[in-house]
Parts: structure tokens; C-alpha cells; sequence
């Protein structure tokens, strides 16, 4: 077939529909919004589309798969210069599904992370799905702030090292002597800071409670749980650890 043979054929409705991987009923649609009218009419009045109209077919269907509307497509092929436009338009749709894409990903990630926790409980319940996925919502700010409390105590680990190697190999004892004057007071402040921004989740009664520091210096305690009482049902075992921005007494006393 020559170059002005392949320039002048002319597709049908149905054969356009199937170029494109579209439905019949998609074509005549997109006419009738006027973003793909056809170039001819045969003299019985059926539609006919050239190669452009199929060009411009394959742009709509490019378009609407990475989830242009309609509306905007049509007010697109009415301006001068729609490829510059696309070009534009393509960067900014790149950017919305990148952000949809990594919220997607943060969805799957709280999925992941609430089926873990499930399937390492005895019992499921309402309640205690609500208390999961309140652990997970401030989940990032307790790997935040405990964090925090690695970066702080690191110069202290270096200054005890180093005094006990100098005590040793060169019998410099006061270096030792001054890193328990700096332990001692950061490890006090480092754990009043640790624990008013902890409070814990009662399994059994799903009470979202504070103890005493003492009362949870104390305690056997895991990276996640801390063996307390607690202070509304009296129950004495394992209760979850929780992220406590001081929103939390506020909560209950409103309750």
C-alpha cells in the first residue's frame, strides 16, 4: 500500500473501535461530546475516520487511562497548541499518582501491620482492633521519639567507653568520674522524658492509662508491653506501650 493509499483510507466506526481497544459504544460517546468527530460521512451516513482521527482516538484512550477526565480532555483538543499542553498536563498527573501511589503504599502498610498484630492476639474484638490500629497511628511518633533518646545517649556510651579503656590502660580514673557526673544527670532526664510521652493500653478493660514513673522504671517490660496495673480495672499483666502527646488524659476526662 502507498504512503497516499494509507493517508486515505477511511475506518469505520467498529474498525476504529478495535484499533483502539475500545467498545463501539465508546466512539460514538466520545462523538457525541465533540472530542472525536468523525472526518466523513459515507452516503448512507455512516461515520468514517481517517488516520489523524485514529492518532487523536489513541491520544483520548492514553489520556483517560492515567485518569484525565472528559471535560478535560475536551476543552484540551479545542486549544492551538494541545501538545504543549499535554506535555504540562502529563507532569502534573505524574505528580498526583506518584503522591496517590505513595499513599497507597502507606494504606498497604497499615494493612500489613494491623494483620501482624491480629494474628498474634488470643481473642479479637472490636475494641481491641481499635486499640491496634491506635498503636499504629502513633507508632511513628514513639520510633521518633525513642530515637531521639538513641542520638542523645550515643556521646554518653562513648564517654563511658573511653573512660573505662583510659581507667585501665592508663589509670586516668577522673575521666570515668566525670562521666558519671554526666550519666547520672541525663539518665534522669532522659526517663522523665520518656515517660510523659508514654502511656499504656489496658487489654483487658482498653483503659488508655499513665503509671508513675517508678511504677514503670520498675516493671518487666518488652521493646512494645510493660508489665503494670491498671489504675481504672485493677488488672496486673502486660499492657501495650503508646505514643502520649498529652492528649490522652484530655480525651478520657472529656469522655
Amino acid at each position: 500500500m502507498s504512503q497516499s493509499e494509507k493517508k486515505a483510507r477511511l475506518y469505520t466506526t467498529g474498525e476504529i473501535a478495535k484499533l483502539s481497544g475500545v467498545s463501539v459504544r465508546t466512539v460514538q460517546y466520545y462523538d457525541g461530546r465533540g472530542i472525536l468527530i468523525p472526518s466523513e460521512l459515507s452516503e448512507g451516513g455512516r461515520r468514517l475516520y481517517t488516520e489523524n482521527d485514529l492518532k487523536r482516538m489513541r491520544v483520548i484512550c492514553f489520556l483517560r487511562g492515567i485518569g484525565f477526565p472528559i471535560n478535560s480532555i475536551a476543552l484540551l483538543f479545542r486549544e492551538k497548541d494541545p501538545e504543549n499542553i499535554i506535555s504540562v498536563l502529563l507532569d502534573e498527573q505524574e505528580t498526583v499518582l506518584r503522591e496517590e501511589l505513595s499513599d497507597c503504599r502507606k494504606k498497604l502498610d497499615m494493612i500489613d501491620g494491623m494483620k501482624r498484630e491480629i494474628k498474634e492476639m488470643e481473642s479479637l474484638s472490636v475494641e481491641s482492633i481499635g486499640d491496634i490500629a491506635h498503636v499504629m497511628k502513633e507508632k511513628n511518633k514513639l520510633t521518633k521519639m525513642r530515637t531521639i533518646m538513641i542520638l542523645t545517649g550515643i556521646p554518653v556510651t562513648l564517654l563511658q567507653c573511653t573512660s573505662i579503656v583510659l581507667w585501665i590502660t592508663n589509670g586516668l580514673w577522673w575521666l570515668f568520674a566525670v562521666w558519671a557526673c554526666v550519666a547520672l544527670p541525663w539518665g534522669i532526664t532522659i526517663s522523665r522524658y520518656y515517660f510523659n510521652h508514654v502511656a499504656y493500653i489496658c487489654p483487658e478493660c482498653h483503659d488508655v492509662f499513665k503509671p508513675t514513673s517508678r511504677e514503670a522504671l520498675w516493671a518487666y517490660h518488652t521493646p512494645r508491653m510493660r508489665r503494670l496495673t491498671c489504675h481504672k480495672c485493677g488488672r496486673r499483666g502486660l499492657c501495650v506501650e503508646i505514643f502520649d502527646d498529652g492528649t490522652e488524659k484530655g480525651v478520657k476526662e472529656n469522655a
